[in-house]
């Protein structure tokens, strides 16, 4: 019979299962490096972390419950062919490409290369192993809550508490200088930190997995769904918070025991041997391992649930397919795969923070594709700059590009964007009342 409240205990494991989602590889790994490298600027450069890395997927779990749970509601304005491309990107991009591989060699990096040596064959071995386990879980997807929510969140939940108690009573040493990208622009160099844990395109996808776990539950009611949706938003928001500022104190006081490390995986492998000794390495390994797996977890079955309903193929080929795909990319490196991503990410977020953030305020306007399309269209021109200035290469007109507001920080997107939003808001004023069904009829 279906009912229409969750028990406490299943919201519960619903707010932990959401948690649990996010905090992946980029969670772990990025933090520590931005309280690294900030030094003395720590805390701007952590505002600016939690604003991408925290408060905008929060705002996209809203939106996504706000739409039902499904990302072609939010790109409606764009119409159905940019709408379906835009989602194609996301999904590839926060899927196969570069998230789902991640997972894998973020685990490799921080848990096993550091007792057995870094090998290719090792690296092999071990992302067979791992996507076999990923794959065994996502081949259940109306089993989530129960194996992750209500299992694997509880013990990431746990060792996650133990290193950020660790963090906080017993840092390793004192604060480091102030690294140069971070001497004049710490909040907005946060900000974009923060754009490489992958949160918000995640929780573009994550949105319909939470839903459909509420399903699961004899939930109906879309009102009931998007309550409960909000609700695990907040819990996994607040989690998120406590855990990046426990690594951002881990990073800023690891200078002494860490001085040259290049990423935020040697950085914790560096702590937990010294701060718990020979059994640090093992208790690392555990921690992102667990962490890792949850996430790519939830990153497969989302995957696979949007192209499985897209090419009209069964959900199990997508996942098996996927799966396959992710243990070829994953074997490309962590250095590799993060100087591949960074640029593409660059790109992608400005468009998607634009929609995110409009689709809270489309019942103000009388035709949304007016308003929307070419703002997003504006975001993602600069953003493809943005990220074509961050894999160091060359193209005619960046250097007026670079001339922008806040286009040293990687944000030369923003102030044309709110340009063209403006611009678009007033003609808005001026279009008939009639268009706005008629580019709902379109869509």
């Amino acid at each position: 019979m279906n009912r229409e409240t969750l028990s406490v205990q299943d919201i519960i494991a619903l707010g932990f299962m959401t948690f649990a989602l996010f905090v992946g590889a980029g969670n772990i790994i990025f933090p520590p490096m931005v309280g690294f490298e900030s030094g003395s600027q720590v805390w701007p450069a952590a505002a600016g972390f939690l604003i991408t890395a925290v408060g905008l997927p929060i705002a996209t779990v809203v939106a996504m419950a706000r739409a039902g749970g499904g990302l072609g509601r939010l790109t409606l304005p764009l119409g159905r062919t940019a709408g379906m491309v835009l989602a194609v990107v996301c999904y590839l991009a926060i899927g196969p490409l570069f998230a789902v591989p991640r997972t894998a060699v973020v685990t490799y990096e921080a848990g096993i290369a550091p007792a057995l040596g870094h090998s290719d064959l090792h690296l092999l071995l071990f992302s067979i192993i791992y996507f076999v386990l990923v794959l065994l879980i996502s081949l259940k997807p109306g089993r989530l809550l129960d194996s992750v929510g209500k299992c694997l969140a509880p013990l990431k939940i746990a060792a996650l508490a133990i290193l950020g108690v660790a963090a906080c009573l017993w840092p390793a040493g004192t604060v480091g200088p102030v690294a140069a990208s971070y001497q004049d622009s710490a909040l907005s160099q946060g900000m974009v930190a923060g754009y490489q844990t992958m949160d918000t395109l995640g929780a573009l996808m994550f949105g319909l997995v939470i839903a459909n776990a509420i399903r699961s539950r004899g939930i109906t009611s879309t009102r009931s769904i998007a309550r409960y949706t909000v609700i695990a938003g907040l819990i996994a928001g607040t989690g998120l918070v406590l855990v990046y500022l426990s690594l951002f104190q881990l990073g800023n006081t690891s200078h002494g025991i860490a001085s040259d490390a290049s990423n935020g995986a040697a950085l914790l492998h560096a702590y937990v041997q010294h701060t718990f000794g020979t059994g640090g390495s093992t208790f690392l390994a555990v921690l992102i391992g667990i962490a890792c797996l949850v996430t790519a977890v939830g990153l497969i079955t989302a995957f696979s649930e949007f192209f499985s309903e897209l090419l009209g193929v069964s959900y199990n080929k997508i996942a098996i397919t996927t799966a396959l795909f992710s243990l070829l990319v994953s074997n490309m490196g962590l250095d590799a795969l993060l100087r591949v991503s960074l640029p593409v990410l660059t790109a992608v977020y400005p468009p998607c923070i634009v929609m995110i953030l409009l689709s809270f305020v489309e019942s103000k306007w009388r035709s949304p594709r007016l308003v929307v399309a070419p703002t997003m269209a504006i975001a993602l021109l600069f953003g493809i700059a943005d990220g074509i200035k961050a894999a160091g290469l060359e193209a005619w007109g960046l250097d007026q590009v670079a001339a922008l507001p806040l286009a040293s920080e990687g944000m030369s997107w923003l102030v044309p964007s709110l340009t063209v939003l403006v611009c678009c808001a007033l003609v808005d004023r001026f279009v008939p009342r009639h268009a706005e069904r008629t580019v709902a009829q379109d869509s």
